[in-house]
């Protein structure tokens, strides 16, 4: 056989080369059992565990109603943080489509700035612009309106979340829709559809799994928040992070604390397997369209 003629990779080294981009995610896939696998094995075991093995910390919480409530209001709180998302980020991924690279470049740094600022800044913000003698409140009653109460309230708690997660949503749906073909609403326009009837059947079908990608990712965030409820909220609108809190740094209970995270994860794992058929179904749609 001559020298420069190519020769086939033997079976040995072609199973060789097969693994080779799998291990080159082995370093990602080591730091994150460190960081994150071992922590959580680490708390779901002290949940089973402490003070003795068993079930009784998970017997605890769903047999004490606030815990219950709190975890309801939890996810109620994390559903409209996700809707104002959504309300506030839609038409403003849909400008940023629209305009030119300068304009473009400009909503953009308004998009990322709060990624820039720490998040306790933020809400500190909010706390003054939402306290009784706040910003807002002195506008409202200037324009002669009575004042709202906004601080330690579940609507206050919304406002500040919503702010700080608003980019989670703007990048997702604008990712989707500056891949959206303009011109098919146009073709719709020029077979006689009213303006808003080619948004609805044509443009907005096709935005949906950027809004689904993008209200995954803030409800899910949203569900562990903690500094800007515990800064802005009061005890009406207690989430479950503040009661983990109080439970391992207050009380020690850390198997009490354990077994709320542990149910709040596995909540979350719940929504993600109800929602991600949806979001395959819709995703194959708008691919057909």
């Amino acid at each position: 056989m001559s020298a420069l003629e190519p020769t086939t990779p033997s079976a040995p080294q072609r199973a060789g080369r097969a693994w080779r981009p799998y291990a080159l995610t082995l370093p990602a896939l080591v730091l994150l059992v460190a960081v994150i696998g071992y922590p959580l094995l680490t708390i779901v075991l002290r949940s089973l565990s402490e003070p003795q093995w068993g079930l009784q910390n998970y017997a605890w919480f769903f047999g004490a109603p606030v815990n219950l409530m709190v975890l309801q209001r939890t996810f109620t709180i994390s559903a409209w943080v996700t809707v104002v998302c959504v309300a506030c980020a839609y038409p403003y991924a849909y400008l940023m489509t629209a305009v030119g690279p300068r304009v473009r470049l400009v909503l953009v740094l308004c998009v990322l700035i709060p990624f820039w600022v720490s998040g306790v800044v933020r809400t500190l913000s909010w706390v003054i612009l939402l306290q009784d003698s706040g910003v807002i409140n002195s506008l409202l009653r200037s324009a002669g309106f009575d004042g709202v109460r906004l601080i330690r309230t579940q609507t206050g708690v919304v406002i500040g979340m919503a702010q700080v997660l608003l980019p989670f949503m703007i990048l997702p749906l604008y990712s989707v829709m500056k891949g959206i073909d303009l011109r098919l609403v146009q073709a719709a326009r020029s077979l006689g559809a009213r303006p808003s009837r080619a948004f609805f059947t044509v443009y907005l079908p096709l935005s949906l799994p950027g809004v689904y990608a993008g209200a995954i990712i803030v409800f899910i965030l949203a569900l562990g928040f903690y500094i800007t409820p515990a800064l802005l909220g009061g005890p009406r609108s207690t989430m479950l992070s503040t009661l983990v809190q109080t439970q391992v740094l207050s009380l020690l209970q850390w198997g009490r604390g354990g077994a709320m995270g542990v149910v709040l994860l596995v909540a979350t794992f719940v929504l993600l397997a109800l929602a991600a058929p949806v979001m395959r179904s819709r995703h194959r749609e708008a691919g057909r369209r």
